[in-house]
């Protein structure tokens, strides 16, 4: 994020803010009201599009083009259902990092919002690693972690849905211990009005269907094996062969069962671009989204 880019986004914000040519606040509990939102919001969302194609590093990479349309006409006629987002990704493209820094600024609007990881519903390979003695000679001896299969879907589907008709949940959860253990009903999940779901299997088939707002998380190859690698050293203890194993094994599994995801994405955001900035773009929308003469 240059200076310039952060000037002029505060100067924008600013200029919002101290702005004389205010609308009326609309009476969201009528369907005229939220008609009138419904426009506005596509106004100022184009705008914000634009203002971020001549950035030094934009994060917009692609916006469907009947996108904003769509969900603002959603928010006319289902005013009341929760906003589902789901994020998607190839391994290391910081849909995590994007996940929580969207989440860290709806709460600092003091909005509520959830947040659900789909690794959660990995299935339970618990008698599989015993087996093989570790999940690295699980994978090396043909399991593939990341396909459709190895996720417990009928389950993802059914709490989704809860969740968007305003039910709370309990998740299940994967220990990340390398024991395989999935413990069902584990995680309680509560259904605020937005909910921000991340992880691979969000765009498959019976799941992608559920989200209001699709986001593809991509960045480039390089960027995401330093990610990669680091954080296996790090964060995992893995050696250098098996680290690399991983990567050569993520990166087929990524062209097959992710990539091909992207095209039912609303949003294609890149994954290497300032946080900072984009936590300012959504500062932004919601600036002008809220900033009403009453």
């Amino acid at each position: 994020m240059t200076a310039k880019d952060k000037d002029s986004l505060h100067n924008l914000i600013e200029k919002e803010l101290n702005s004389n040519d205010k609308i009326l606040k609309p009476d969201f509990s009528k369907q005229a009201g939220r008609e009138l939102m419904a426009f506005y919001l596509q106004t100022k969302f184009h705008q914000l599009v634009n203002f971020d194609s001549k950035a030094n590093q934009p994060i917009f990479n692609y916006v469907k083009d009947d996108f904003i349309q769509n969900f603002s006409c959603r928010l006319v006629s289902e005013h009341k259902k929760r906003i589902m987002v789901g994020i998607t990704g190839e391994s290391a493209s910081g849909k995590s990092t994007l996940c929580k820094a969207i989440s860290s600024v709806i709460r600092s609007f003091n909005m509520p919002v959830s947040v659900l990881a789909t690794d959660s519903y990995f299935n339970d390979i618990s008698d599989l690693i015993k087996k093989y003695g570790s999940f690295d000679a699980l994978r090396d001896n043909g399991y593939d972690v990341d396909s459709p299969e190895s996720f417990q879907l009928d389950i993802l589907q059914k709490d989704l849905k809860s969740l968007a008709e305003g039910k709370d949940i309990y998740a299940p959860e994967y220990l990340p211990n390398g024991t395989g253990v999935s413990v069902p009903k584990s995680k309680f999940i509560s259904s605020n009005k937005i909910i921000i779901v991340e992880g691979m299997a969000t765009m498959y088939e019976g799941i992608k269907d559920i989200f209001d707002v699709k986001v593809y998380v991509e960045t480039d190859i390089d960027v995401r094996k330093e990610r990669f690698l680091h954080r296996a050293f790090t964060e995992r203890n893995q050696d250098f062969e098996n680290a690399k194993k991983h990567w050569n094994y993520i990166l087929v599994a990524g062209e097959k069962y992710i990539k091909p995801s992207k095209c039912y994405a609303d949003l294609v955001l890149n994954g290497s671009s300032n946080m900072e900035y984009f936590c300012q773009l959504l500062e932004y929308l919601h600036t002008i989204t809220n900033n009403f003469e009453v």
